[in-house]
């Protein structure tokens, strides 16, 4: 039997003007997961098929499980137009599939999209109903809740036959929704938020800040290994490294005991912001949650916010922790961010924070040093590196 894998768009087909581009984009991104693989794809505007090399198979599947904009994916199985063929790949997929030693209860569901076909969907699925359980003495129907849904797709060309469904990861194709600077650090939450900003199609660029020697290069390739797990899913990656080390001093130096958390944001808010113009990011995305600790209160979300125009996303913002760690560790991240290397967002935190800063005190604070030229210098030594899945931890290169 000629197997293939059929995929389901799901919210892809909600998009109507367009529908064409996220198809494309999703077509793009699966050929560039599948391109070591020997596999033929073709896409209409309601299916994607890839023909492939049955030794491949477990291989494709894997990795079609880490691609964004798939609802549904299948394997089926490919014949001709013919009741009698369709028929036969019917008895042959089950043969191979279901066990004689125990009973099953099951049901046809026909698609016709080709009109021609001399029997409507009702007529099909009466006709193969009577086929299996002729054929099938321990099947019996059941219409309602069966254990065994047998699908026939009716096409112009060719008709498929499947039993069994798997979910995709849903969301849109990377790439279809713009992109993004993701402030990337060693902890648990901004791996996670990143996930689920690639999930809603944004491409990201990622932003590390590091304060050698507070920081060390064990707590950045940390953030590196971090990188590589949202690369499974985003693609190659931009990990922007920026040396904050002067300007987190001259904070530490200069502003009151319990504000340095709150004057750090704001400083890496404005560098963010002269990234995203660099980068043509159009929103800065982020780990913040809201709670009652440091720069998670909204009173200290509003001053932090206050020094950028670039719009600000946090997709964790409403989660509590235990849920943010229920996606680390589906992700693969949670056991990388719980290593012991501390950034400098955990390296200088005052023993009290303030949580509801004030924002013409950060701004008095703020005039007692020269964070503009310190700024300048950080955008001129940052080390840029190309993130994908497989890179290899100190053979960076440097893509300014």
């Amino acid at each position: 039997m000629n197997r293939i894998i059929l995929i389901k768009y799901g919210e892809l087909t909600t998009k109507k003007g367009n529908r064409k581009l996220f198809i494309n984009t999703l077509y793009k991104n699966i050929n560039l997961k599948l391109k070591n693989l020997n596999v033929t794809i073709t896409s209409d505007l309601s299916r994607m098929y890839i023909e492939y090399e049955s030794s491949e198979e477990e291989l494709i599947l894997k990795k079609i499980k880490e691609v964004f904009g798939i609802h549904k994916f299948l394997i089926a199985y490919k014949t001709n137009s013919n009741m009698d063929n369709i028929k036969n790949t019917i008895k042959e997929v089950m043969d191979n599939t279901i066990s004689s030693g125990r009973n099953y209860t099951f049901k046809v569901e026909t698609k016709r999209s080709d009109k021609r076909f001399p029997m409507d969907s009702m007529e099909i699925n009466y006709e193969l109903g009577e086929f299996i359980l002729k054929n099938f003495k321990n099947l019996q129907v059941d219409v309602h809740n069966p254990e065994i849904i047998v699908h026939v797709e009716i096409r112009i060309d060719y008709s498929y036959v499947y039993l069994n469904e798997y979910d995709g990861l849903g969301g849109y194709p990377v790439g279809t929704l713009g992109q993004a600077s993701l402030m990337l650090s060693g902890g648990i939450d901004s791996p996670v938020a990143g996930y689920l900003a690639i999930k809603r199609g944004i491409k990201l660029n990622l932003v590390y800040f590091e304060a050698i020697p507070h920081t060390s290069l064990e707590a950045r390739n940390k953030v590196i290994e971090l990188a590589k797990k949202l690369a499974i899913y985003g693609g190659e990656m931009r990990l922007i490294v920026v040396p904050f080390t002067k300007l987190q001093e001259e904070i530490y130096k200069n502003v009151l005991e319990n504000y340095p958390i709150t004057i750090m944001r704001r400083m890496m808010y404005r560098i963010m912001e002269k990234l995203s113009l660099k980068y043509k990011s159009l929103a800065i995305v982020n780990g913040e949650s809201i709670g009652q600790v440091a720069s998670q209160t909204l009173t200290s979300m509003n001053a932090i916010n206050s020094v950028t125009s670039i719009p600000v996303i946090r997709p964790v913002a409403c989660f509590d922790k235990l849920e943010i760690i229920d996606i680390a560790k589906k992700i693969d991240t949670y056991d990388i961010s719980i290593l012991p290397y501390e950034d400098c967002c955990t390296v200088f935190v005052p023993r009290h924070p303030i949580i509801n800063p004030s924002i013409e005190k950060c701004i008095e604070m703020e005039q007692k040093f020269d964070y503009e030229t310190l700024i300048d210098e950080i955008m001129n030594n940052l080390l840029v590196i190309k993130i994908d899945e497989n890179y290899e931890i100190n053979k960076y290169e440097d893509v300014l």
